[in-house]
């Protein structure tokens, strides 16, 4: 069996005293450490941005990961997606708590005739701040790259941006040093493991076979063991019986080493479409529970709003009169019609206006919108704005008309515009508040399409904690306009 060792960064212990390359003098497929860490993030959407580095910021990229230079960072991305989704921070500080123990190495201790004499632990000189944030603002990157050093940038972060506008987050995850090839070789092992198509971002990356890929320019026996993930360099050579026990890398031949080639951002896709939500099936434990929650929900919040009703009603009464409610047929589970309760926040003549204003709809589905209705009265603008206007709403939940969570309620001639659709959204009790009230983006032909979209999505994934989420990033929207008025 031939052993492959000189060409292969392992991180054997302990080590003996000597000066060993840096992370940047090792490439494989032309890319050292850091260039690896930088494709392996792109894969995702996301681009690094170091503290002080004069690398160009990219507009295509979804996400910025802040870091400083030193630093290569590895989390989990997707729980971290769902608090970018729902909060919507301008940045996300994250903690990384990092169960390594990394803070010392140890090395061998000789006398001048290399006779062993001790083991001596080395403990890093740096102070490492275990944290990296995530902003998909390009002006924030900007302003973390312009910063001087970690601690101004962090600085810098905290007083430009308000404190509504940005969040922490303690999640696992791994930080490691580049000037230490021990982290660096921890690094590898673990990035590695979790990135399975670095094809993704890295054209001469080719799958040999499972795990192992390898540099076009690398000759690989058929007879030769590939064992776990492998990443083979160019110029590299693997003869008949040799065995590769991964997670390892097989750097490149410094006189073979390739030309780093750029990251192609606009060609970046998915080797891999995301699987589709399973369709989740309520129990009757499900839909009972739902209930109750809904019933207690609704006589809470009539407790603490009723006394709010007078008041309202009489702002309507002065500006237009009465009557102070509007109810209009909508359609809930199973297609049932009911009427569905409102304060008046339009004229008593919106229906006749709203034919002479059918040019001016700025909706691309059946719904109408627009931004600058001309219908609304004074009072309604601002009951709309603080979504007061469908406080009587939680009548229609009592009465088990509605939900606390759901689809939007719609009537039936919106609802006969996509067969399909309709079945799936009417499967459920309709909701005062749901998905797409609360991830809709507004933007111009996309919002009937983001209607059918989150709505099929509530109801493929409908639970109590979905429920409590969307309620409370509703109430936080409503809280976060009053703050701003």
């Amino acid at each position: 069996m031939t052993a492959i060792a000189t060409d292969i960064f392992t991180a054997p212990a302990p080590v003996p005293v000597t000066d060993p390359p840096t992370a940047l003098q090792r490439t494989v497929w032309g890319l050292d450490a850091l260039q690896l860490q930088a494709r392996y993030w792109a894969a995702h959407g996301v681009q690094v941005v170091r503290q002080g580095e004069p690398s160009q910021i990219v507009r295509h990229a979804e996400l910025f990961l802040l870091t400083d230079a030193d630093s290569l960072a590895l989390f989990r991305l997707g729980p971290v997606l769902e608090t970018l989704n729902w909060i919507e921070p301008r940045v996300l500080f994250l903690r990384l708590h990092d169960s390594r123990t990394r803070r010392y190495r140890e090395q061998v201790v000789t006398d001048d005739h290399d006779r062993f004499i001790r083991f001596q632990r080395i403990y890093s000189a740096a102070t490492r701040l275990e944290r990296v944030a995530l902003t998909p603002d390009y002006e924030v990157a900007q302003l973390w790259q312009g910063s001087v050093n970690p601690l101004v940038g962090w600085r810098r972060l905290r007083q430009f941006i308000p404190r509504m506008d940005r969040t922490t987050l303690s999640v696992p995850g791994s930080l490691f040093e580049l000037s230490e090839p021990r982290d660096v070789a921890a690094y590898m092992n673990e990035l590695m493991q979790v990135w399975k198509r670095p094809d993704a971002t890295i054209t001469r990356a080719s799958q040999a076979s499972g795990q192992t890929w390898k540099d076009p320019q690398a000759t690989l026996s058929p007879e030769a063991k590939f064992i776990g993930p492998v990443w083979i360099g160019a110029g590299r050579s693997i003869d008949a019986g040799t065995t590769i026990v991964g997670p390892t890398v097989v750097w490149d031949d410094p006189t073979a080493r390739p030309a780093t080639e750029a990251i192609s951002w606009q060609q970046i896709e998915p080797f891999e479409p995301p699987l589709e939500p399973a369709v989740r099936s309520a129990t009757a434990f499900d839909d009972a529970f739902k209930r109750v929650f809904d019933i207690l929900f609704a006589l809470f919040a009539l407790l603490i709003t009723l006394p709010l009703y007078p008041f309202i009603m009489l702002a309507i009464w002065l500006e237009d009169g009465s009557p102070f409610f509007f109810a209009h047929k909508r359609e809930t589970r199973g297609g049932a019609e009911f009427p569905c309760l409102k304060f008046r926040s339009m004229r008593k003549d919106a229906e006749q206006m709203k034919a002479l204003l059918k040019k001016q709809n700025q909706a691309d589905g059946p719904q109408f919108y627009m931004e600058d209705d001309p219908r609304l009265t004074r009072v309604g603008r601002i009951m709309r704005k603080f979504n007061v206007d469908e406080l009587p709403q939680f009548l229609n939940v009592l009465l088990g008309q509605m939900s606390i969570v759901g689809p939007r309620a719609s009537p039936f001639s919106e609802n006969q515009f996509s067969p399909a659709w309709r079945e799936a959204r009417l499967s459920v009790r309709a909701g005062i508040t749901g998905l797409w009230q609360v991830k809709r983006t507004r933007r111009a032909g996309s919002d009937f399409q983001e209607w059918i979209k989150y709505d099929i999505e509530y109801v493929e994934r409908r639970s109590i904690g979905l429920d409590l989420l969307i309620i409370w990033k509703t109430i936080s929207n409503i809280f976060g306009k009053m703050l701003k008025s």
